[in-house]
């Protein structure tokens, strides 16, 4: 039996029988490393490592509640699943779901955010750090046998940067930015930042500039800002000709951010010194991708959130999200 009630001056759907819980594609959240007994305790649960379009249309026919990573629920999977109430994006970002049709629907849809920063901010440092002292590329070469051979007791194959005294350029200042901007003072680094809303002056003990003088003077950009109309490929071959020949980008937020093929021909033409980038504008990229395969651009799959600690601060998240709508006051909702 179907039972409503009021939230926020609007009418819930909140259930009382045992709910049918369908996670469409749980492996990148949960490849076999933690627990999913939060999410059991809810509910009739069964998660999928991953679902092709026609295989998650099917396993949402009978479901009450879908979770989906990135799996993409358009208007015609939703005319399939006509028992849905609600859907939980198991991330931040939510541009895989059709918002206008679940709330034609009366669908609510709910995502997680805030389960990350730390992750995302140490991967950032790490790249970074790979970029100036480039350790994976000295331990091939001590495993490959060239100490051995070198016959010194140091010896040097790429020059190694100090980071004290440089100057870090934040594009985005939201919770990652910040983190990032904590360690890269701790190194000895002075941090400027620019953000779509163009503040100026000190914030959190950081200078804002605009972008234009934020490109000019930064020895390191790194991105954090969300993708947007506005940020949409910020990072062109305009705005990389505004940078120091001996800069470095780091790309831990989307992938969208970059013109990759500008940035290609900014790497090969040593406009800039290199690139880590650890999020592409298609994922997985397709063979022959314009930032693979090059000596100064490291690229790491999309790992910068997946620490252990994040993916199981998340799982808790939905869980609570859950549990939340089930007692008629649903929270992290983006479909109102």
């Amino acid at each position: 039996m179907q039972n409503v009630v009021s939230h926020q001056g609007k009418s819930i759907y909140k259930p009382r029988h045992m709910m049918n819980i369908v996670f469409l594609d749980g492996k990148t959240v949960n490849p076999g490393d933690l627990s999913w007994k939060e999410l059991e305790s809810l509910g009739r649960f069964t998660v999928y490592p991953e679902s092709s379009r026609s295989e998650g249309i099917e396993r949402g026919r009978d479901a009450d509640i879908i979770l989906s990573n990135k799996f993409i629920i358009d208007a015609e999977v939703l005319s399939h699943w006509p028992k849905v109430k609600f859907i939980c994006i198991t991330a931040t970002g939510y541009n895989n779901i059709d918002l206008a049709t679940c709330k034609d629907r009366s669908i609510i849809v709910s995502n997680v955010s805030g389960y990350s920063q730390h992750s995302t901010a140490q991967h950032t440092i790490a790249l970074l750090l790979e970029l100036c002292n480039h350790c994976g590329d000295y331990n091939d070469s001590v495993q490959n046998g060239d100490w051995v051979r070198n016959g010194v007791w140091s010896y040097t194959r790429k020059p190694l940067l100090e980071l004290a005294g440089c100057t870090l350029g934040l594009i985005g200042l939201g919770s990652i930015g910040k983190q990032v901007a904590n360690v890269a003072r701790a190194l000895g680094m002075r941090v400027i930042a620019t953000t779509r809303s163009h503040q100026s002056g000190i914030i959190d003990h950081t200078e804002m500039l605009t972008l234009e003088a934020l490109l000019n003077l930064a020895d390191v950009v790194s991105l954090h800002a969300p993708l947007n109309d506005e940020s949409f490929e910020v990072i062109n071959k305009k705005n990389l000709s505004k940078m120091k020949n001996s800069a470095l980008l780091i790309n831990t937020a989307r992938g969208g951010l970059i013109n990759e093929v500008d940035l290609r021909q900014a790497l090969i033409s040593k406009e800039i010194k290199g690139a880590a980038i650890d999020v592409l504008s298609s994922e997985p990229p397709q063979e022959n991708h314009p930032l693979i395969g090059l000596d100064n651009c490291l690229v790491t799959p999309h790992i910068a959130w997946a620490s252990g600690t994040s993916r199981k601060k998340l799982l808790s998240i939905v869980a609570s999200n859950i549990k939340n709508w089930k007692e008629g006051t649903p929270q992290n909702i983006i479909t109102e």
